[in-house]
């Protein structure tokens, strides 16, 4: 360093390195976050909620799979509110393959 207090212009000043350290550090906890908490919890609620929909929904139309049910006539008056879901359910029931291998993967099979 000269007397003038020139830096030499290439080297980075103390205040650029620590604002550099600083933004590669919340990267890095950004990621670290998102893998080690967001990531597997948020796909663990999903398919927990989407279990439990799917129970509820057999629960209220097992018509729908030719299982005879006395609350199917009480049960019917939900259908409106549940249009919009029920034919995605429907088809996710029906793939079979996917009931089996999901139910496979929670027990490590």
């Amino acid at each position: 360093m000269s007397e003038d207090g020139d830096h030499g212009g290439d080297e980075p000043t103390l205040s650029d390195r620590i604002d550099g350290f600083l933004a590669a550090l919340r990267e890095w906890a950004a990621g670290l976050y998102h893998g080690l908490v967001t990531h597997p919890a948020y796909e663990k609620i999903e398919k927990a909620a989407e279990d439990a929909e799917d129970t509820f929904m057999l629960a209220c139309f097992p018509d729908a799979f030719g299982i005879p049910s006395p609350v199917s006539y009480y049960t019917a008056e939900l259908l409106p509110y549940l249009e919009s879901e029920f034919e995605a359910w429907e088809r996710r029931m029906w793939d079979r393959g996917s009931m089996l291998e999901r139910k496979g993967e929670q027990y490590h099979f």
